[in-house]
C-alpha cells in the first residue's frame, strides 16, 4: 500500500479539509450568532445591548467553564425576535458551511430560550426552516433539526415545550427528525429527562444527548441506558470508564466531539492534551464539530485544522473523521453511501496527486 502523506507536514492542509465531503452533527444554531449580527439584530429590534461595541462584546468571550459561556449565550440569543431574525442567523451559518465543503448538517435549536421571552415556537420553526429549505433547494446542502431541551430547567418544562411543538410536526416532517438535551450538565443527570425521552421515542424521534463534557462518564452510560440516546454529544469523559469505552467501541456509538469548544471551556487546558486522537485510535466513532462556533473561535474547518495540527493527525485520520461524520448522521442509507463514495473518490485523487508532487 502506498503511504499517504501526513497533512501536518504537507502544504495543502486547508485545501484538503475544505474539499473533504463531510457533515456537521453537533451545532447549536444560536451559537452561530456572530457579534456583528447580534448588534445588527439588536438595532433592528430596538434592543439595547450591555456592550458599547462589537469588539467589546467579542472581548467578553473569556469563559472559565460551561456556565460562564451559557450566561452570555442566552443573553446573545435575546436579539432573536422575528422569523426574519431566525432566518438571517441560520442562513449566515449555512453560507459558511457551503464554503467549507459541508454536505449535510444536523442543527440543534433551543425553543425554551425563546418561548420564555414571548417568542412563539412557530416563529422559531418558520425562520429556521425557510433558510434550511432554501439552502437545500438552491445548492443541495441538506439539513435536519434536533429540538433540544434545556437540562437546567425542569422535565415538566421540557414536556410542555414538546407539546407546543408537536402540532407543527407535520409541516416540518422533512426537517424535524429528532430531539436532544443540552445546557448545564453539572447536577442535571440524563435520568432527570427519562419521561420526555420516552415520549419522544414512542413518537419516533431520533434521540441524542449531551453527556460526558463536564459531567462524569456515568452520565454517558445513563444517556444510553435511560434515555436510549443513539448518539452522544461530546462524550470525552467516557475515557474515565474502561468498560463504557469498550461498549462504545463495540456498539459503534458516535461521539460528536467539539475540540475548540473543549479548549475554550477549559475541558482541556491545551488542545494537544485532547483525547480525540486517542479515542480515534481505539476505534471509537468520533466526529469533529464546532458546537457554538461564534463563541469558541472557529467553525467546522477550523476545528479540523486546529485539531490536526495540535494532535498531528494524518490525512487518513482526517478522512476517517469525515467518514465517521457521514456514517453517524441520520441520513437515509442511500444518501450516506453516495457521500461515502464521494469521500473515497476525493481521497484517492488527493493521495495520488500528493504522491506525484515533487518532494
Amino acid at each position: 500500500m502506498t503511504q499517504t502523506p501526513s497533512l501536518a507536514q504537507a502544504h495543502h492542509l486547508r485545501p484538503f479539509v475544505l474539499g473533504l465531503p463531510k457533515t456537521e452533527l453537533h451545532l447549536h444554531i444560536e451559537g452561530t450568532l456572530e457579534p456583528e449580527l447580534i448588534f445588527a439584530l439588536a438595532e433592528r429590534n430596538g434592543i439595547q445591548l450591555p456592550y458599547p461595541s462589537v469588539q467589546a462584546l467579542r472581548d467578553a468571550y473569556q469563559f472559565t467553564d460551561l456556565q460562564s459561556f451559557l450566561d452570555l449565550y442566552y443573553a446573545g440569543a435575546g436579539v432573536l425576535i422575528t422569523e426574519q431574525d431566525f432566518y438571517d442567523m441560520t442562513m449566515a451559518y449555512l453560507l459558511r458551511m457551503r464554503a467549507e465543503g459541508v454536505r449535510h448538517v444536523e442543527i440543534m435549536f433551543d425553543p425554551q430560550t425563546h418561548t420564555v421571552r414571548g417568542v412563539d415556537i412557530s416563529t422559531v420553526f418558520a425562520g429556521l426552516a425557510r433558510a434550511l429549505r432554501e439552502a437545500r433547494d438552491s445548492w443541495g446542502l441538506s439539513a435536519y433539526l434536533l429540538l433540544s431541551f434545556l437540562r437546567h430547567l425542569s422535565e415538566e418544562d421540557a414536556l410542555v415545550t414538546l407539546e407546543q411543538a408537536l402540532p407543527l410536526r407535520e409541516a416540518y416532517l422533512d426537517l424535524w427528525i429528532g430531539v436532544g438535551l443540552d445546557s448545564g450538565e453539572r447536577g442535571n443527570p440524563p435520568e432527570k429527562f427519562a419521561r420526555v425521552y420516552e415520549r419522544c421515542r414512542t413518537l419516533g424521534f431520533r434521540l441524542v444527548a449531551h453527556a460526558g463534557e463536564e459531567g462524569p462518564a456515568e452520565y454517558v452510560r445513563n444517556a444510553l441506558d435511560v434515555l436510549q440516546a443513539e448518539r452522544i454529544d461530546h462524550g470525552v469523559r467516557s475515557e474515565e470508564d474502561p468498560a463504557l469505552l469498550q461498549r462504545l467501541i463495540h456498539q459503534r456509538t458516535p461521539l460528536t466531539v467539539c475540540p475548540l469548544s473543549n479548549l475554550k471551556l477549559q475541558v482541556v487546558d491545551e488542545l494537544d492534551q485532547h483525547n480525540l486522537a486517542r479515542l480515534l485510535r481505539l476505534g471509537l466513532c468520533v466526529t469533529i464539530n464546532s458546537d457554538d462556533p461564534a463563541y469558541f473561535g472557529g467553525y467546522l474547518v477550523e476545528n479540523y485544522l486546529a485539531t490536526a495540527q495540535a494532535l498531528n493527525l494524518t490525512a487518513p485520520q482526517l478522512a476517517t473523521l469525515a467518514r465517521n461524520s457521514i456514517s453517524a448522521s441520520f441520513l437515509p442509507d442511500a444518501r450516506k453511501l453516495a457521500l461515502l463514495d464521494e469521500l473515497e473518490t476525493y481521497c484517492q485523487q488527493y493521495y495520488a496527486e500528493s504522491q506525484a508532487m515533487p518532494q
